[in-house]
C-alpha cells in the first residue's frame, strides 16, 4: 500500500479494509504492531477490568479501540476510558473522539518503546486528552507511570510513579493491586 502525498488521513485510514488487527496512523503513516507478549495481555486485561468494575456509572473502560485524534492521527490505545455515553454510542463503531476520552493507557512492549514514552504521549496532550498512564515490564512486574496534563503548557507532568499498587484520586478513585497481573480474579 502506498500513502498519498502528505501521508493518509484519519477519513483514509478509517475507510480502510483488510489491515492487520491493531494498526495504527501515526504522522499519517500506517504502524503495524507485532503480537503481543503475555505479560502485555495480561497487563491489559487486569487494568481494563479494574478500571471498569471501579469507573462511576458515567464512564467505562474499553480496549485497543482507535482514537481520532487529529488529521493524521489515528492511535489504538491498549486501554481507554471513555464516557459512557460514547462506550454505547453505536456509531461509529470502530474509533472514539478525543472528546470521549479521559484515560488511554499504553503498556509498553519492545516494538513500542519510542511511541509509548515519547510520540503518543505528545500527541494525547495535543489532543487534550486530560490523563494518560505508561505501564512498563521492570524485571517481570508492572510499574505504572501517571500523567497528568498541565493546562498552561498543553504536556504531561508526572504525578506518580506506582510499584506493586496504584493508588489515584483522578480522573476517578481507583485501587489496582498490580501484583495480581496474571491471578485469576479472587485468587
Amino acid at each position: 500500500m502506498i500513502p498519498p502525498p502528505g501521508g493518509f488521513t484519519a477519513e483514509d485510514f478509517l475507510g480502510m479494509s483488510g489491515l492487520p488487527p491493531r494498526t495504527e496512523l501515526i504522522d499519517g503513516s500506517l504502524v503495524f504492531v507485532s503480537p503481543r507478549e503475555k505479560w502485555h495481555s495480561r497487563v491489559i486485561n487486569l487494568l481494563l477490568g479494574e478500571l471498569d468494575r471501579q469507573a462511576p456509572e458515567h464512564l467505562r473502560a474499553d480496549r485497543e479501540m482507535a482514537v481520532r485524534i487529529a488529521k493524521r492521527q489515528v492511535p489504538e490505545p491498549d486501554v481507554v476510558v471513555v464516557d459512557a455515553a460514547a462506550y454505547d454510542r453505536p456509531e461509529p463503531s470502530t474509533y472514539y473522539h478525543t472528546a470521549d476520552v479521559c484515560l488511554v493507557v499504553e503498556a509498553v512492549s519492545p516494538d513500542s518503546e519510542d511511541r509509548d514514552r515519547d510520540t503518543k504521549p505528545r500527541k494525547y496532550a495535543a489532543a487534550g486528552i486530560t490523563h494518560y498512564w505508561r505501564v512498563e515490564n521492570i524485571d517481570g512486574r508492572a510499574v505504572v507511570y501517571v500523567y497528568e496534563l498541565d493546562p498552561a503548557s498543553a504536556a504531561y507532568v508526572p504525578t506518580g510513579i506506582h510499584h506493586d499498587a496504584l493508588r489515584v484520586s483522578v480522573p476517578y478513585a481507583i485501587a489496582i493491586d498490580l501484583t495480581a497481573i496474571g491471578r485469576r480474579p479472587g485468587n
